[in-house]
């Protein structure tokens, strides 16, 4: 068995969904293995990963504004606002989704689903760059 790892490095424009399927989808075909288990984890409590549908604009637009509603920013709600307003928001945010996925690997190429994409979910007003980390295990 052979592994590898790599730090993706993610610029989201803004706060939401930005499709990074096209990056993972390139380094892992670099990376010669056949069959195998990519585990994606995010370093940061900001900012998730998901795989969501990449086809319809629509279902982008209704999560984020859904997380916006079960997470609103305000400064009297919450007592953590260290970093501002959509500090705790953000951290909610976080916990109510993942930092960390796996998708197979079967013949060098990812298995995701033909309307699924892997998604840096950035919950922050003002983005910062973020790092996902990379790490495939296979043969």
């Amino acid at each position: 068995m052979r592994q590898t790892m790599f730090v993706l490095q993610a610029r989201p424009a803004r706060r939401g969904l930005t499709e990074i399927t096209d990056a993972v989808r390139g380094w892992v075909a670099k990376q010669e293995i056949s069959a195998g288990l990519l585990t994606l984890f995010c370093r940061h409590t900001s900012a998730s990963l998901l795989i969501q549908e990449n086809a319809a604009r629509a279902v982008r637009n209704d999560l984020e504004k859904f997380f916006d509603e079960l997470a609103p920013e305000g400064d009297d709600l919450y007592e953590h606002d260290d970093e501002g307003p959509d500090d705790m928001p953000a951290h909610l945010k976080t916990a109510l989704t993942q930092v960390q996925l796996n998708v197979p690997v079967m013949d060098g190429k990812l298995m995701l689903g033909t309307w699924q994409g892997i998604y840096l979910f950035e919950h922050r007003a003002r983005p910062s760059p973020r790092e996902i980390v990379l790490h495939l295990a296979g043969e």
